[in-house]
């Protein structure tokens, strides 16, 4: 692992890298986490034709399930049936990794908030307000920390 005081040789030019080009989550009940992202937050499932031909087998099988994020960047979730969490207490963070946010309308934020409590979600923090805008912290049925927020509205 490279140190931050170590040297390096090369570097990647700032701009080299374009864009997120997926997210990967494994999830334990991919049922869940498919009515989760799909119906709860509304994203996109790809199906048919717009499954990427490198996932056509995977998804058929119901081992892959992708969704697009409003921005274009793709969520692939991978089912692993035996997975457990590190620890049963999902506050307790387990990967560096710590949360995916999304952004919403300031205008929709609080529709969103009244979403997550009409579905049972438990929140982790929030919402909260700051001088970058509001958002609101909650798991996902394996526990992976998401978060919703807005910039703060105009005045």
């Amino acid at each position: 692992m490279l140190s931050s005081t170590q040297s390096v040789n090369s570097v990647l030019a700032p701009g080299n890298l374009r864009k997120v080009h997926h997210i990967a989550l494994n999830v334990q009940d991919m049922q869940a986490s498919r009515y989760f992202y799909g119906t709860i937050l509304g994203l996109h499932e790809l199906t048919g034709d717009e499954v990427p031909a490198t996932l056509t087998e995977l998804v058929a099988s119901g081992k892959v399930a992708n969704f697009i994020t409003p921005d274009g960047t793709i969520l692939d979730l991978f089912g692993e049936p035996e997975l457990s969490p590190p620890d049963p207490n999902p506050e307790k963070t387990f990967t560096r990794a710590y949360h995916l946010a999304f952004d919403i309308d300031p205008q929709l934020f609080d529709r969103a908030v009244t979403v997550i409590g009409e579905n049972k979600i438990a929140i982790a923090h929030g919402p909260v307000t700051r001088p970058t805008g509001r958002g609101v912290y909650f798991y996902d049925p394996d526990g992976f920390m998401i978060e919703i927020r807005c910039d703060p509205e105009a005045s």
